[in-house]
C-alpha cells in the first residue's frame, strides 16, 4: 500500500477530486494548508501598504491507494492539475505498512 499526499492549488479540488472518482478513488481525506516552495509568496496592497504574504493558501490531499494503482493516479493528478506556472504543487509518495478498518477490525487491503 502508498499513502500519496497531493499538495495543489485550491482551485483545482474539484478538478482533482472529480478525476480520482473517476478512477474509482472513494476515499480521500483534504486540508486546507498554508506554505511556499520556489513560489516564495507575493506583494498585496491592503489599505494602501504593500504586504508581503509569504505563506500561500494551498490544499493537501491525502489517499492511501494499493501499489498498482500509484502511477495512474499520478498521472491523472498531474495532467488535471498542472497550469505550468510555478505554485502547482508537489505529489508526495510513501510506504504504509498497515491500515485498520476501526469499525470491523479489517487490516490491510480489506481495510481501504
Amino acid at each position: 500500500m502508498k499513502k500519496i499526499e497531493i499538495i495543489i492549488r485550491p482551485a483545482m479540488l474539484d478538478i482533482v477530486r472529480n478525476e480520482l472518482v473517476h478512477l474509482h478513488i472513494h476515499g480521500m481525506n483534504y486540508t486546507d494548508i498554508r506554505g511556499y516552495g520556489r513560489q516564495q509568496g507575493h506583494t498585496e496592497v491592503y489599505r494602501g501598504s504593500v504586504v508581503q504574504i509569504d505563506y500561500l493558501p494551498k490544499v493537501k490531499i491525502e489517499i492511501v491507494l494499493t501499489d498498482d494503482m500509484v502511477e495512474e493516479v499520478v498521472n491523472a493528478v498531474v495532467a488535471c492539475a498542472r497550469t505550468g506556472k510555478v505554485g502547482d504543487g508537489k505529489i508526495f509518495i510513501s510506504d504504509v505498512s498497515d491500515a485498520i478498518r476501526i469499525r470491523t477490525g479489517e487490516r490491510g487491503l480489506d481495510a481501504l
